[in-house]
């Protein structure tokens, strides 16, 4: 988006001189041509400039126009990630940002990303409100508690680009930095598999919703005393008092640190608050296992496999 937004930047920073000198330099030469020149003498009154009236209401209207039009485009190409992304997820903490790839690599204040890949962050904070800034990828965006953001980029060139928090987070706001690294594919990919890693973000998810028993009340078969969640994310949700919600990112945190918010319809408050008991992190890697249930693959005309007929209770096929 650099490209784009400096664009946009320099047309309007190319407009504010012209019109700066214009005006600047009109006043000069109407304060020296029509000064007053005897001190018993009147100005001649004018009527009827119409031209001129219709001028200087058209042309600014025309220019604000396309400033929005083209700011417009832009503002939506920035906040419309692609359909196919690389996503990492993002934790401001003060005073560090945590970041995590879905294979399972972990960082503090660095991020490495492959060059011409689409990459998507999915961002929340600890604490207080921080923001993500990468200067070099005209990028920012808030980062808040208790709820998610997202930003995407795509990197053309390799190399080391800073990392900032440009919102004021406290008194070490000046140290919380870092560096995205931007890597050839091939390199990217020897980074990747060179790091301890213990399994997939979604595999880690997994084993916690086995932990914190949660796969007891969400049963796959939708038989349990909570709603199945095989094919929930991104589906539209009916709760109780006849409202739907889209489970997306926001739904399913909330859902999950405080279930009885947004109660399923034909299920009670059953659910214990998991407020306080599981990290930001943790939500993340239970969000990303949910986003990995597919519903089971059933042949034409029946309503399931025999092998799905087995699968125990709380488990789901997981997307490719």
């Amino acid at each position: 988006m650099a490209g784009r937004v400096d664009a946009l930047y320099f047309f309007l920073l190319a407009i504010s001189i012209f019109f700066s000198v214009l005006i600047a330099g009109l006043i000069v030469f109407y304060a020296i041509r029509y000064r007053r020149r005897d001190p018993l003498s009147v100005g001649q009154v004018l009527h009827g400039m119409m031209a001129l009236e219709i001028g200087w209401t058209v042309i600014p209207f025309i220019i604000s126009m396309i400033i929005f039009v083209w700011g417009a485009s832009v503002f939506f190409a920035i906040s419309r990630p692609p359909d196919e992304t690389l996503n990492i997820y993002v934790v401001g903490k003060q005073w560090m940002w945590k970041l995590q790839h879905p294979e399972g690599q972990m960082e503090i204040n660095e991020l490495h990303v492959p060059v011409g890949r689409d990459v998507k962050l999915t961002m929340t904070s600890e604490d207080v409100i921080h923001d993500f800034f990468v200067p070099a990828f005209r990028i920012k965006a808030d980062v808040l508690p208790a709820r998610y953001t997202t930003i995407w980029f795509r990197p053309t060139k390799a190399g080391r680009y800073h990392l900032f928090c440009s919102q004021y987070c406290g008194t070490n706001h000046a140290v919380m930095g870092g560096w995205v690294t931007v890597m050839e594919p091939a390199e990217f990919e020897a980074w990747l598999a060179g790091g301890p890693v213990e399994g997939s973000l979604a595999e880690a998810g997994e084993r916690l919703f086995q932990q914190l028993a949660c796969n007891n009340c969400h049963a796959s078969s939708g038989k349990g005393r909570g709603p199945s969640l095989v094919g929930l994310y991104g589906s539209t949700v009916r709760l109780q008092g006849g409202q739907t919600v889209v489970a997306d990112d926001d739904y399913l945190r909330e859902s999950i640190l405080n279930p009885r918010a947004k109660i399923v319809a034909g299920y009670g408050p059953d659910m214990p608050v998991f407020q306080g008991l599981v990290s930001e992190e943790q939500v993340l890697q239970l969000i990303a296992y949910i986003k990995s249930l597919a519903p089971p693959q059933a042949a034409p005309g029946q309503p399931g496999t025999a092998a799905e007929s087995k699968r125990p209770a709380g488990e789901a096929r997981k997307l490719p």
